[in-house]
């Protein structure tokens, strides 16, 4: 019988699985405090449990595990990436970030990424599966005990499309902010879409609180659907109108995240574009240099953004640059696991 990723489970299922067997539900209380709060890595650790229940959990169910591969420490500043190695030998990145209010980690929700966009090193190393509820916890939980420190906030920006894992990103979220347990204010939490429009539907109906940011890094068709193929299932302007219905039904101002890429999307007409679109909306927009991949030939440096910056703020746009954070350790997402998966790099595959 397959063991069942206890981490993964909400209390009412624990709740269910432990009255199965025989014992009080308050019993399920205690195994979920642990976990969640507690924050355990084993079932020998729950020692306010019966041992003969211990063992039985221990039949049933499984803890996972991360590993850390890699770690590169920023001299430039506070940032830490991390490669962790999943429990069946797959990786995936963590980047941990230091704010004046705070240590905030951008995670992964998927090994790979489906996308395809012709920018992003993700998606160069193939999608291989979904993160589970339990992992993405658990790049949390892990960073926390290496950094020594506690982390305040999160954005869902690192590997993979999470409207593309909605179900397990939707249960992550669940156990994340749950008031039994981890207590996060989802008002801490940015999730990130390169757009997919039923998701940022179904989101707004949840009226989750969280921030939603949408990559447009283009304000035509032509040109977005020529670097993003999501363009090509969603037009601008049907996502246009999921953003609209999102900041219409939870109020929550959406931030459109732009990737200004040298002689592809930062020229005046570009400007122009991008203000007739947002024209009469609540946005933001937030200006990324891109970050160099080996593969790819997309570049730009920060005078190119603020250039491009300087004619949005002309036409009317709220737009800043985004601060650049582990510049010297490449921490923007997917770098590190395409090389961990060609040998040829640092050697055999870990």
């Amino acid at each position: 019988m397959e063991q069942r990723d206890i981490l993964s489970m909400t209390l009412p299922e624990l709740q269910a699985a432990v009255t199965a067997l025989g014992e009080p539900k308050y019993r399920a209380g205690q195994i979920y405090r642990a976990l969640h709060v507690r924050k355990v890595k084993s079932f020998a650790e729950m020692l306010d449990i019966p041992s003969k229940l211990r063992a039985e959990l221990e039949t049933l169910f499984c803890i996972k595990s991360l590993f850390v591969s890699r770690k590169l420490a920023s001299s430039l500043d506070d940032t830490v990436k991390y490669l962790y190695r999943l429990s069946d030998g797959q990786f995936v990145e963590t980047v941990l970030m230091h704010y004046h209010h705070g240590w905030r980690l951008c995670l992964s929700t998927q090994v790979g990424c489906k996308m395809g966009c012709a920018f992003c090193a993700s998606a160069i190393a193939g999608y291989i599966r979904d993160l589970t509820p339990s992992e993405m916890l658990l790049q949390i939980d892990e960073t926390e005990r290496d950094a020594g420190v506690s982390i305040s906030g999160l954005v869902l920006m690192g590997i993979g499309e999470p409207m593309d894992n909605a179900d397990n990103v939707m249960r992550f979220l669940e156990l994340l902010s749950d008031k039994d347990g981890r207590q996060m204010s989802l008002r801490h939490v940015t999730l990130s879409t390169c757009g997919i429009v039923p998701g940022i539907r179904a989101l707004a109906d949840r009226r989750m609180g969280l921030t939603l940011a949408v990559s447009l890094h283009s304000a035509t068709d032509t040109g977005r659907s020529r670097i993003m193929p999501v363009n090509r299932r969603y037009p601008l302007q049907e996502l246009m109108e999921a953003c609209r219905y999102y900041f219409e039904t939870t109020g929550r101002r959406v931030t459109f995240e732009y990737a200004v890429m040298e002689g592809e999307n930062d020229s005046s007409r570009d400007a122009a574009a991008l203000a007739s679109l947002l024209k009469g909306t609540a946005a933001h927009v937030n200006l990324i240099p891109v970050n160099s991949v080996r593969e790819r030939s997309y570049h730009a440096t920060r005078q190119a953004a603020h250039a491009f910056l300087q004619k949005l703020e002309r036409l009317g746009v709220h737009a800043t640059v985004r601060r650049t954070l582990g510049a010297d350790i490449e921490a923007a997402c997917g770098q590190l696991r395409r090389d961990a998966q060609q040998p040829s790099v640092y050697g055999e595959k870990r």
